[in-house]
């Protein structure tokens, strides 16, 4: 039975304000310090590896790539463990942020690593980091209140949907959908391809009701909105409380990310981050998480021991089939392009009024 997103709020809200603001204090007990996105562990992930290793775990959250990394851009504040996503890898290495990995120090990741998630183009040999979870980008909306299935990007810039649709607040991830729409390579750095996502965008202005911060889902479930851009498991973490909301990667393509456990430079519990990563590879933990979260596992020994709820599994939108996986592409380290990137969207925000 999927469980209810509010029990996730209020267990990653108590594991929150027990965190907050102790980064600088003193412990008497080894403690590790972990940024990670919100709703992203089990209900026991952390206790348990507490009472297993008598240490203590400060949980800090954040909303988006772009916060971490500028959380961690002017020095380290006392992180010993973050989750960044695959181009954000990227970006991190080449600003020396990231700790060396020793992988002798992770057995349970070499036994039961899917293959597939190993010598990634973003951090080969996984020098510096091992995947955590994966999943898409991709549509979430109310059958019922859209009165049609939802395919693809095209189905959604609709002027029947005037008002009733959400944008990720996100420049990365809004005009990648517009690069989808007009046929460009998601990861362009071209001006002229930049240029037609925005305007494919402001042609379609009118169906854009709001720019959420992670929580599309909330706004879907609430009815503020009939259609939303956001992450695969933040739509599944609510249907069980609306049957009509639905999850589907776009027919014309849409990305694929992995989020990875990293170390940054300056930890100061090294040690501990690596057995913290090496007891998240135990099958029974990764399977726990990703049947919490809804997101699917790079553990293949959690899919082959059969621990992945049997519902997820058979879902193609959670375990895209190797057809789809075609279609879906990862975002790659843009550069300079950023300020493009942030150019535009400005310039979207600004049109829509926002």
């Amino acid at each position: 039975m999927r469980k209810s997103l509010w029990l996730k709020v209020i267990v990653v809200a108590l594991l929150v304000s027990l965190g907050a603001g102790q980064i600088t204090r003193a412990q008497d007990t080894p403690t590790l310090y972990i940024y990670n996105w919100t709703t992203y562990f089990a209900e026991d992930t952390l206790s348990n590896f507490e009472k297993q290793n008598n240490v203590k775990i400060v949980l800090d959250t954040y909303a988006s790539n772009e916060e971490l990394f500028a959380k961690l851009q002017a020095g380290n504040p006392g992180y010993d463990l973050i989750f960044p996503s695959d181009y954000m890898v990227q970006q991190m290495l080449a600003t020396n942020m990231l700790e060396s990995l020793d992988l002798t120090k992770l057995p349970n990741y070499t036994a039961n690593v899917d293959a597939r998630f190993t010598n990634p183009p973003y951090d080969p040999n996984n020098d510096h980091c091992v995947a955590y979870q994966w999943g898409t980008v991709g549509i979430g909306y109310n059958l019922k209140r859209t009165g049609q299935e939802i395919k693809g990007w095209k189905d959604v810039f609709q002027p029947k949907f005037a008002k009733r649709v959400s944008l990720v607040n996100n420049a990365r991830d809004v005009l990648v959908v517009g690069l989808f729409a007009t046929g460009k390579d998601p990861n362009s750095v071209e001006q002229a391809d930049l240029e037609a996502a925005r305007d494919f965008i402001l042609a379609n202005k009118e169906v854009i009701a709001a720019f959420h911060n992670e929580d599309g889902q909330v706004q879907l479930l609430r009815g503020d909105v009939d259609i939303t851009l956001e992450y695969s498991g933040d739509i599944y973490q609510v249907m069980e409380e609306d049957e009509d909301i639905r999850y589907v990667i776009p027919e014309e393509g849409s990305t694929i990310w992995v989020d990875n456990l990293c170390i940054p430079v300056g930890a100061k519990n090294k040690e501990l981050a690596e057995q913290f990563i090496n007891y998240i590879y135990e099958p029974q933990v990764a399977a726990d998480i990703s049947n919490f979260t809804y997101y699917a596992t790079p553990n293949k020994a959690a899919i082959d021991q059969k621990l992945i709820d049997e519902e997820a599994m058979n879902d193609t939108n959670i375990y895209p089939t190797e057809d789809m996986l075609k279609h879906l592409v990862f975002l790659t380290d843009i550069g300079d392009a950023q300020t493009l990137y942030d150019e535009f969207f400005a310039d979207i925000k600004a049109s829509v009024g926002q």
